[in-house]
């Protein structure tokens, strides 16, 4: 079971991580899509909370790989199974960090967010962050068995 849903887990942080190469590289398909917006002030619409530079997309591509390939290096998928403990509670943190991002910051993203009403907003709720959720209990599966 713990292999299965590995391979599950790394398909899905490789997935997400190519997705922010292309963004890096310049492209814009769901882009908008991806980033909180912030409510509209006086007569300005919605804007986004940050601005995605090639170099930040980047260095998420590169720590979602960093998870897929701890992910299989617990799980033996594509290299001989490690189960040493820093490795068990690495991603046991990961775990943590993703339960964090689905429950939110309390105002732009998880399910707890107070800004509403953009794209973005609704695909976090029914998307995003169950999503993190998801990865959060594979990778605490992957780590512990």
């Amino acid at each position: 079971m713990s292999f299965f849903v590995a391979r599950w887990v790394v398909g899905i942080f490789t997935f997400i991580s190519m997705v922010h190469v292309y963004w890096a590289a310049g492209g814009k398909l769901g882009s908008a899509a991806a980033i909180p917006q912030l409510p509209a002030e006086f007569s300005r619409g919605p804007r986004p909370a940050f601005k995605l530079t090639a170099l930040g997309a980047l260095l998420v591509a590169a720590g979602l790989v960093l998870i897929a390939v701890l992910v299989c290096l617990r799980a033996g998928l594509y290299f001989d199974p490690i189960s040493h403990k820093a490795l068990q509670w690495g991603i046991s943190g990961v775990a943590v960090i993703m339960f964090a991002r689905a429950i939110g910051d309390s105002e732009l993203v998880g399910f707890f967010k107070t800004v509403g009403g953009s794209r973005f907003a609704r695909l976090d709720t029914f998307f995003y962050s169950p999503l993190c959720l998801v990865l959060g209990v594979g990778l605490l599966v992957v780590a512990w068995n």
